[in-house]
């Protein structure tokens, strides 16, 4: 079987294991994108701490989890939103207007919607979480 999206299998695992109820999740292969992912998660407090272990090949990350993780998703082809397009995107992909968050990546690094407002730019969409 071949990994086609290492995000996309990174958030279903998240996901699966919060509806399993579990407290740690390990996530392999790891990525630069996936931990910049998870670093906006942790800082929203969606995920508890996590650590990449280095394992001299793809690398592994054990995510400890919280509870707070209801749907994690990847938004694949990733498409070009401007500034003017932000809110579209958000009422597609969020249940609600203060819930949840929309993870973009910018020429500025990966950050939330509300970060990519707040900077004036637009970027390309990653994925959500909420």
């Amino acid at each position: 079987m071949v990994l086609m999206s290492v995000l996309s299998n990174c958030l279903i695992s998240l996901t699966n294991a919060e509806k399993r109820g579990k407290r740690q999740v390990l996530i392999r292969p790891a990525s630069k994108v996936v931990i910049k992912f998870l670093e906006v998660m942790l800082k929203h407090q969606y995920i508890g701490e996590f650590e990449v272990v280095d394992d001299r090949r793809s690398g592994k990350i054990v995510v400890h989890l919280n509870g707070r993780i209801n749907k994690a998703g990847v938004i694949s082809p990733r498409f070009d939103v401007t500034l003017s397009e932000m809110d579209k995107w958000t009422n597609q992909l969020l249940p609600s207007r203060s819930f949840g968050q929309v993870v973009l990546t910018t020429s500025y690094g990966i950050m939330d919607h509300e970060e990519a407002k707040r900077k004036h730019t637009g970027g390309k969409v990653l994925g959500y979480f909420f």
